[in-house]
């Protein structure tokens, strides 16, 4: 009995602002008005919540709509081909991907700014129109880095036979189709940074067994002569460089 007593200010606490809402009219403050021109218009309660959703999913946004995805991946084949395991760590990879990520996607982010987020700020755009403007950078984007194979691929998937333009591919089969464009091309460029350091572990292995030295560890040799070839061609310049011009040609 004392344990229900102690619940009931709880109680009274939980109840008394529902039932203030109540009062007042429901759920007025999440309500859409229609306007005479044929726009809408979201409450500030409701756009709230909206904005509060689309931050849940920028993280998604930021690794599947941009450039993150091929940088990271690179990053994390070369790492493994230098044969450094941790170094550099995770942290430094992933804040080296989401850096260079920002600076090939600056003109995509400006571009979402000017032509949609300062008219919203103005109120001379509506929410529906806004987020129309930001998508088309973002889809210009997408369609420069995918391949037309992946997009008939998943257009076949869902059973379309063409498109007119490119303004006419939706956007649920233009982010797939770019995330396995991606994907192909990072593996290529991966594939091309391996090549060099697969011929020092070839060459390292050789020697060794020549020399009847079965037991060392080719990887415990080979590891000091692709670090200092790999800082003699200054590596992490070209591996940068190549990725952003990636974006740009």
């Amino acid at each position: 009995m004392k344990r229900v007593m102690h619940l009931v200010p709880l109680l009274v606490l939980i109840l008394v602002p529902s039932l203030g809402i109540a009062q007042v009219g429901g759920l007025s403050a999440l309500s859409v008005t229609t306007e005479p021109d044929g726009g809408k218009v979201y409450s500030v309660t409701l756009q709230i919540l909206l904005f509060m959703t689309l931050l849940t999913l920028l993280p998604s946004a930021l690794i599947m709509l941009t450039s993150f995805t091929r940088i990271i991946i690179v990053l994390a084949i070369l790492r493994q081909g230098l044969g450094t395991t941790q170094t550099p760590s995770n942290q430094i990879l992933l804040g080296l991907a989401f850096f260079l990520t920002l600076f090939v996607m600056a003109p995509v982010f400006q571009e979402i700014y000017d032509t949609a987020a300062v008219p919203y700020m103005a109120e001379k755009l509506g929410t529906e129109e806004a987020l129309g403007k930001a998508v088309q950078p973002l889809r210009a984007f997408m369609l420069a880095q995918t391949r037309e194979t992946d997009l008939a691929l998943f257009a076949d998937i869902k059973g379309l036979d063409g498109f007119e333009s490119p303004a006419d591919i939706p956007l649920n089969l233009l982010v797939p189709a770019f995330v396995i464009s991606e994907l192909k091309t990072a593996f290529q460029i991966g594939f091309l940074i391996l090549v060099p350091f697969l011929i020092i572990d070839l060459v390292v292995a050789s020697v060794l067994m020549s020399m009847g030295m079965m037991m060392l560890s080719p990887m415990i040799i080979s590891l000091p002569f692709k670090l200092m070839l790999f800082v003699l061609v200054d590596g992490w310049s070209l591996v940068m460089g190549t990725l952003a011009q990636s974006f740009f040609t």
